[in-house]
């Protein structure tokens, strides 16, 4: 694991883990909710969601790291 970007990605995915954990722990009724939620939701709007926030992190990533 020499490359920065690796780890860095690394970190990252660790994060996410931790995040979606303490909500799956906090309230395990307001996620089963939100699941419910995104499964009634059309594809072409979770697409579009999707979409704006990998958009939104990359813009992030390059400001932190600019």
């Amino acid at each position: 694991m020499k490359s920065i970007a690796f780890g860095d990605f690394l970190i990252g995915l660790g994060i996410l883990f931790v995040l979606e954990g303490i909500l799956f722990a906090a309230s395990p009724a307001w996620m089963r909710r939100a699941m419910k939620s995104a499964l009634a939701t059309p594809d072409n709007i979770l697409r579009i969601v999707g979409i704006g926030s990998a958009v939104a992190g990359l813009i992030l990533i390059w400001v932190v790291r600019r």
